[in-house]
């Protein structure tokens, strides 16, 4: 049976949430590792490993943004409030029942790596209501502002402007909360700002391929965006 035009696009929409909720939940969950890379003898960048799959949620919020509309990527942006608070919810009940003696991982061990989910979990939802609004506010402001041309012009300035209040917002939060060094604070920040950046840069590709395909599958001209329901015609 032949899929409709409305039925793909619905069917893609839920796919890329299913993505952005999965790595903004995962970013929760692993953000206790830090790691440094070097980037070619230029710079060393010291991140969480959280940081990893944080950059994917954007350049999501930015497809759906350009394809579906400022509503459906505050819809999106929205269910990750939620998925993060269920699976907060999750953890905490998990870390308040005590392990039997045999069990591979201890009642240490488990408080170890997820203990402070609680304190990150909420520090990351304070940091991803700013960014992510920041994010989809400015992407339609130079949208509008460029009726719909220079893509890469909103992507990198709307990235640039979350991520650096994310970044800020997160190690701020994480250091008065005793999970991090205060003197850990600049160079946390100015890593995974700076990460974050390149990452913005280097996806700027993939997000004009993607939005090139959305177009010529769909037939969109450069301003328009999908309609999912008969109310998005109008």
């Amino acid at each position: 049976m032949k899929i409709s035009d409305k039925d793909l696009a619905f069917r893609i929409y839920l796919i890329l949430a299913a993505l952005f909720i999965a790595s903004l939940v995962t970013a929760n969950l692993i953000f206790k590792k830090f790691i440094s890379i070097d980037f070619f003898g230029l710079y060393t960048f010291k991140i969480s490993v959280g940081v990893l799959p944080y950059p994917i949620t954007f350049l999501i919020t930015d497809t759906i943004s350009e394809m579906y509309g400022k509503q459906k990527a505050k819809w999106v942006v929205t269910a990750g409030i939620f998925a993060s608070i269920f699976t907060l919810l999750i953890v905490l009940v998990a870390n308040a029942l005590p392990a039997f003696a045999d069990s591979p991982l201890s009642d240490d061990l488990f408080n170890e790596a997820f203990g402070a989910t609680g304190i990150a979990v909420g520090a990351s939802m304070v940091a991803y209501l700013l960014a992510q609004y920041i994010d989809v506010s400015v992407f339609h402001f130079w949208k509008k502002l460029t009726k719909g041309k220079h893509l890469w012009l909103r992507n990198n300035f709307s990235t640039f402007t979350s991520q650096f209040v994310d970044t800020a917002a997160v190690v701020l939060l994480l250091c008065s909360f005793g999970e991090l060094k205060w003197s850990d604070f600049w160079i946390l920040l100015l890593s995974g700002f700076f990460f974050k950046v390149l990452v913005a840069i280097l996806d700027t590709p993939i997000l004009y391929a993607i939005v090139f395909g959305f177009k010529k599958r769909f037939g969109l001209k450069p301003y328009e965006e999908i309609a999912l329901y008969e109310e998005d015609e109008k």
